[in-house]
């Protein structure tokens, strides 16, 4: 659901068995030696619990099978011989009990499915919120631009459901939903930029083995930091391990966190961010009628936002404390036509407005901030005298139904996790190692991660790799024209851009809390699995 704020500054989880019967009286030495074996760890150890379901699209029942369980990944290195275990867990080798959810298509497997990965971000974020508000075949409802109310909480049919066009597999980072890691350095072999990918890299080679999908066409879908882990990811599959996909599918985007409009003022002379998130401040004072000049439609206006964005703007503030009074104020009044801000604030912000004061300004009038991950959103302001918004009016809207959702059906429905501790989000942030060694580098760099380099190395060593890129257009943590500059400038050669794809959406951070925008979001990514599947749609 979220994406870490993330300064540029900063980046420099089994019963013991019983024998009932014993063979002969045990002496004390045997039953020391007993206690001593029974009190080993044993280690995580897969699980399955299968089910069987039925979803509704365009108005035809498809019967699925459901298999929710876990699959034990190992970092870096890992070689498969089995080691011995001591009594101390911290002398454990380090692995993860990766926790999913997937959904195979009943009946004739004549023809290899697709299969699509999906994962949300964070870092430290489960996966429940594509599972229950995106793809899977229940879908909870919950009130489009303000806060829904308490439970009982909606649980539908989902006929946005991607199983007409590929079976589903939901899958939790480690240390989230149902997720754990145990052993030595366990945090600091699974939480970080590349171990994570390496993590999921794991995952995904078991999974396709588990279940013989190794000829399937195959998806990656991530949203927010999952497009990070996409990034990195699809390399590792590609290159790495040999494995070919057909497509990875990216929402609400973000590859080069430097460009990030969280907290760009720690990074001084790097001005990009104030530039990318523009046309996402004019789109949202223009859905809230914040602007002074009307404006009947938004894509005309975005189109000439983004111009002035990367022209008069981007020269005013590459001028720095050079730039003359004079044009310094004819900016700041252009900025107040495009964003609705008072032309002072701008001024004494020194034309530099980050999202967090963006989503407290907007509406300082009424104490009203808007929200980071959906500005259709707001909520009262929880401290008027504060610089920037203290919390995402969306998140405290919608998070409470789809968590109490997804832990109602995955007990009811899927029969897993009875005593067990759903986490749809971990504080990992501070302890996250967000270096990255991208591809061709000798070591992790010293600086905020940045996967384009992934990504492009990726499409290059498979050229027949396609990206679809969606985005919505009122989403502040991960401004839908940061994923425009950034696929523009990914180095690929000129040709490689035509595999690339955009699709963008009247809606946030989260494109499918918004119904209509949850259609289109379902339609575009089913004409893109079926243009990429080398299939027929069945």
């Amino acid at each position: 659901m979220r994406i870490a704020i993330v300064s540029t500054i900063a980046v420099a989880i089994l019963g013991p068995s019983l024998l009932l019967t014993p063979l002969r009286a045990q002496s004390k030495d045997d039953d020391a030696q007993s206690k001593h074996e029974s009190a080993k760890p044993e280690g995580f150890k897969p699980e399955q619990q299968a089910s069987k379901g039925s979803v509704t699209i365009a108005g035809k029942a498809i019967a699925y099978d459901a298999f929710a369980g876990t699959i034990i990944v190992h970092p870096k290195g890992w070689d498969d011989v089995p080691q011995n275990r001591e009594k101390d867990d911290k002398n454990l080798p380090p692995e993860a009990s990766m926790f999913y959810v997937a959904y195979f298509r009943s009946g004739d497997q004549s023809a290899p499915r697709p299969v699509t990965f999906f994962y949300n971000g964070g870092p430290g974020s489960s996966t429940v919120w594509l599972h229950m508000g995106a793809f899977g075949p229940k879908r909870v409802v919950t009130s489009d631009e303000s806060h829904s109310p308490a439970a009982p909480y909606p649980v539908v049919n989902n006929e946005y459901s991607l199983l007409d066009m590929s079976d589903l597999v939901f899958v939790d980072a480690p240390g989230t939903g149902f997720s754990r890691i145990a052993g030595k350095d366990r945090e600091k072999v699974f939480y970080g930029t590349d171990a994570d990918a390496e993590a999921f890299a794991d995952f995904i080679a078991q999974f396709l083995a588990k279940y013989g999908r190794w000829n399937s066409p195959k998806y990656l879908f991530g949203e927010s930091y999952g497009t990070t882990r996409s990034g990195t990811l699809i390399n590792l599959l590609e290159t790495g391990r040999f494995i070919d996909f057909n497509g990875v599918i990216l929402l609400s985007q973000v590859l080069c966190y430097d460009i990030n409009a969280d907290t760009p003022q720690f990074n001084p002379g790097i001005d990009l961010p104030y530039q990318l998130a523009l046309p996402t401040y004019a789109a949202s004072a223009w859905y809230h009628h914040k602007l002074p000049d009307s404006h009947a439609e938004l894509a005309p206006l975005l189109a000439e936002v983004e111009h002035f964005a990367m022209t008069e703007y981007a020269v005013a503030l590459g001028a720095g404390a050079t730039l003359p009074p004079d044009q310094r104020h004819a900016i700041a009044a252009k900025l107040h036509a495009y964003t609705g801000l008072p032309v002072d604030y701008i001024e004494k912000s020194d034309l530099r407005v980050n999202a967090g004061q963006f989503n407290k300004t907007l509406f300082a009038d009424t104490d009203q901030t808007t929200g980071r991950l959906d500005t259709r959103f707001s909520g009262p302001t929880l401290d008027p005298l504060s610089r920037e918004a203290e919390y995402d009016p969306q998140s405290a809207a919608i998070g409470s139904a789809y968590v109490s959702a997804f832990n109602d059906y995955v007990r009811k429905d899927l029969k897993f996790g009875e005593n067990r501790e759903y986490k749809p989000e971990i504080d990992v942030e501070k302890g996250w190692n967000f270096l990255h060694q991208p591809p061709g580098v000798p070591v992790p760099l010293p600086q905020a991660p940045n996967v384009m380099v992934d990504l492009a190395a990726a499409m290059k060593y498979n050229s027949n790799l396609k990206v679809l890129v969606n985005a919505g257009y009122y989403d502040l943590a991960t401004p839908f024209y940061d994923s425009v500059f950034e696929m523009q400038h990914l180095p690929i050669p000129p040709k490689l851009q035509k595999n690339i794809e955009f699709k963008f959406y009247e809606s946030g951070h989260m494109v499918y809390a918004h119904e209509a925008a949850l259609k289109d979001l379902h339609n575009n990514v089913a004409a893109f699995i079926l243009g990429t599947a080398n299939l027929k749609a069945r």
